[in-house]
């Protein structure tokens, strides 16, 4: 019974997908505190006809991007050929921890696309570049509250940029050091619950599931994402 109903759950998945409701109601909105990362809104939405509104607190957020840098076999640091990811640690003051993490970055350069803004976050933080992008997955950081959303991308066929082309490194991206860590390992301490940045879970995740099914399901950098309306 449980895998009929599990069949029957995943009939007609093509369908199966989220997307825009223009139809709620913003009886009011008003921009509370404003910075440069994110700014606050109080909002009135009346969720059906008739209903009293209800009040929601909106964090505006710049959206971002993460990018999974993988190499394998000839390319790879590892003696038997595996696949390994390029990950930095850095400390992020809200959580007062230091957080190992893919390269990862804000759209927050005006018209930049996602994956020129992915190629640059890749060159600024580790001094690498890439010659084939492909677009792993995406997500709302805390969709309750805060409008941010993520793709994650997938960078191949990678190499270093000479030194007279790397960017300085300042504030908490002065400590990082680019470390080439296996696949396998990195998706052992997500399972174990030692990683914590939502870009790497499921970044790592998703790497794991596409390589499995052998990139065959893989979309293009520019594949098309349902962002946020009210991104900072």
């Amino acid at each position: 019974m449980g895998k009929t109903a599990g069949r029957a759950a995943g009939s007609g998945t093509s369908g199966f997908a989220d997307t825009r409701e223009s139809g709620r109601e913003l009886v009011s909105s008003q921009r509370v505190w404003s910075g440069p990362i994110f700014a606050v809104d109080a909002d009135h939405v009346r969720l059906s006809p008739g209903q009293e509104p209800v009040a929601r607190q909106v964090v505006v957020h710049h959206d971002a991007v993460a990018v999974v840098a993988l190499r394998e076999g000839r390319d790879s640091s590892q003696a038997d050929g595996a696949p390994e990811i390029l990950m930095v640690r850095q400390y992020r003051h809200p959580v007062r921890a230091s957080l190992w993490e893919i390269p990862a970055g804000l759209l927050d350069v005006p018209g930049e696309a996602p994956a020129v803004a992915a190629a640059r976050e890749l060159a600024e933080e580790t001094d690498y570049t890439a010659a084939t992008w492909n677009t792993l997955a995406e997500f709302y950081a805390s969709p309750g509250f805060t409008t941010e959303g993520a793709r994650i991308f997938l960078a191949q066929d990678l190499s270093l940029l000479p030194e007279d082309q790397r960017m300085p490194r300042e504030a908490e991206e002065a400590e990082f050091v680019p470390t080439w860590v296996r696949l396998d390992e990195v998706l052992d301490a997500v399972m174990d619950g030692r990683l914590h940045n939502p870009s790497t879970v499921l970044g790592v995740l998703a790497t794991a599931q596409a390589r499995a099914r052998g990139w065959a399901e893989l979309r293009p950098a520019d594949a098309s994402w349902l962002r946020s309306p009210e991104s900072l």
